[in-house]
């Protein structure tokens, strides 16, 4: 296996004009470790993942793999296999030969032989169960099994480190979530470093042990998806992660003796179970975040907030209700409930709002005011033994 360390790792496009695409990342991926690069499209996560594949010039920074400097070493000799997200497969070539074809460019400098690329081959088709595809042509495979064999070229040279490109991309919805499993699966067997780039945050909070989210070139936050979910660290991270996005409704900071509090534009004072720093100023414009299921529809006047409901959107095991808050600027904000919510376009109603699910982050979007941790997030693990 391998541990990936980067060191302020830049990358800058042009020497007259330049353009800068990623700038002081750091992290460290650890040995084994599953870890997701997620972000928006052009942040720079897929130019991240080619320079550590050596398929990109480090501009800036120090690439370690298990210790020693990578910025310069082929990749040929970084032990990476890269799964592309368009599949990359020779057409005319069977699945066995395109899942060999690899090993037999070894073969001819006498690395391996003729029975251990049929071995590995085999046995890489025989986890990823399309061994009894191995005579057909990409032609006559689905889009689900072409995947398989895009990995099955990566896994049979075992390799130390496995780089993934939004491979699930071009797949339906259904096939995705099935080869999300898969590919939980296949890393527990395997053990290989992952490093896996995704726009997509559903897969994100499935396969990652943690979680890189990259914005506009840095790294602005990393942790495992739990912790990146219920304690984002800025603004941009809260309405990234979650679907639908946290309701984010700008107010002004009011420091009563009891309590902070965030006072909205129509008046209303909601309390906020967090910390404000000594030197927090009172009327301070700051930004009140709150997810959509941690928000209750009620009957009209019982809520902390007061509107109307624009759409009502019935997912069977949840319904999402958009409220249009009865205020000037006529803010929305999702509710999700759990089951059925019998509820007309344009009937009023109140909205609860409880204080420790509350999220406040700054006029630059930081959260200075770290959350205490709900009785629910003391994340809810449950002993098999009580099943």
């Amino acid at each position: 296996m391998a541990e990936i360390e980067l060191r302020k790792i830049g990358k800058t496009y042009g020497r007259k004009t330049s353009t800068t695409v990623l700038s002081d990342v750091d992290l460290t991926i650890g040995d084994g470790e599953f870890i997701v690069f997620l972000g928006p499209s052009g942040c720079g996560k897929t130019t991240l993942l080619r320079m550590i594949a050596g398929l990109e010039e480090i501009t800036a920074g120090d690439l370690l793999i298990d210790g020693e400097r990578a910025n310069e070493l082929p990749p040929v000799k970084r032990r990476v296999a890269l799964v592309f997200q368009s599949y990359a497969l020779y057409p005319h070539m069977s699945v066995f030969d395109n899942m060999a074809f690899g090993l037999k460019l070894q073969e001819k400098r006498g690395s391996e032989a003729r029975a251990e690329i049929g071995r590995r081959v085999r046995e890489a088709a025989e986890l990823l169960q399309i061994d009894h595809l191995l005579e057909r042509k990409p032609r006559q495979l689905s889009g689900g099994q072409r995947q398989r064999v895009a990995i099955g070229r990566a896994i049979v040279r075992e390799p130390a480190l496995l780089l993934m490109d939004e491979p699930l991309s071009n797949l339906d919805a259904a096939l995705r979530g099935q080869m999300r499993l898969e590919l939980i699966e296949l890393h527990r067997r395997l053990g290989n470093t992952t490093v896996y780039v995704t726009h997509d945050q559903v897969e994100a909070m499935t396969l990652g042990d943690r979680i890189a989210i990259i914005n506009e070139g840095r790294i602005v936050q990393v942790g495992p998806p739990l912790e990146v979910y219920h304690r984002p660290a800025n603004r941009f991270v809260a309405g990234f992660i979650g679907s639908p996005r946290m309701n984010l409704i700008d107010g002004r900071l009011r420091l009563a003796e009891d309590a902070v509090r965030v006072e909205l534009a129509d008046g209303l004072s909601l309390a906020a179970d967090v910390e404000a720093p000594q030197d927090a100023i009172d009327g301070t414009a700051v930004t009140l975040g709150v997810r959509p299921e941690d928000l209750s529809v009620c009957p009209p006047g019982q809520g902390e907030l007061r509107g109307h409901v624009r759409v009502v959107e019935p997912l069977g095991e949840a319904t999402v209700v958009h409220v249009r808050l009865d205020s000037p600027e006529g803010v929305d904000v999702a509710v999700r409930a759990h089951g059925t919510l019998a509820l007309g376009t344009g009937a009023a109603v109140g909205v609860r709002v409880a204080p420790e699910h509350c999220h406040v982050f700054d006029g630059n979007g930081q959260a200075l005011w770290r959350l205490h941790v709900p009785e629910r997030m003391a994340f809810d693990i449950v002993d098999p033994a009580t099943i």
